[in-house]
């Protein structure tokens, strides 16, 4: 039976490597709504400075303040959370309405909040977001 323990720890290497990569699936996870984010929203209303940087028919990253904000027409404003669905991670660019997350290459249109390339699977969770005097401002009650 000289083959019996070479077999064993076939199996015993197999199953050590199946149980790690179920660790790394679960740490990727597709199913996460929210990734890391303990607040994916602003909790009160955060100013953004003026309106005039969002341009029509575009979108601004506001990265500090994990916002997103797109103009689809003058005057008219729509923000959503910068903080990736997936991974948690803030968008790291914008090009167009399209935000871009690097960590796992997830976009999202800055319109809707709709992911358009995953992994992740959630939209962005809108914020509600105002000009007033030129000046945006996004969160609760704005």
């Amino acid at each position: 039976m000289p083959g019996l323990p070479a077999a064993r720890r076939t199996v015993l290497k197999g199953a050590a490597l199946a149980g790690a990569a179920g660790l790394g699936a679960a740490a990727c996870s597709t199913e996460s709504k929210l990734g890391h984010a303990k607040e994916p929203t602003p909790t009160a209303p955060v100013a953004l400075g003026a309106a005039s940087e969002v341009p029509v028919g575009g979108a601004k990253l506001y990265r500090e303040q994990r916002l997103v904000v797109s103009c689809p027409a003058k005057g008219e404003y729509k923000a959503f959370s910068a903080q990736c669905t997936h991974g948690g991670c803030v968008l790291t660019k914008i090009e167009g309405t399209e935000g871009h997350c690097a960590c796992h290459g997830s976009r999202f249109d800055a319109t809707t909040g709709e992911v358009l390339q995953g992994p992740a699977t959630v939209p962005l969770p809108a914020v509600p977001v105002t000009a007033e005097g030129g000046q945006l401002v996004a969160g609760p009650d704005a």
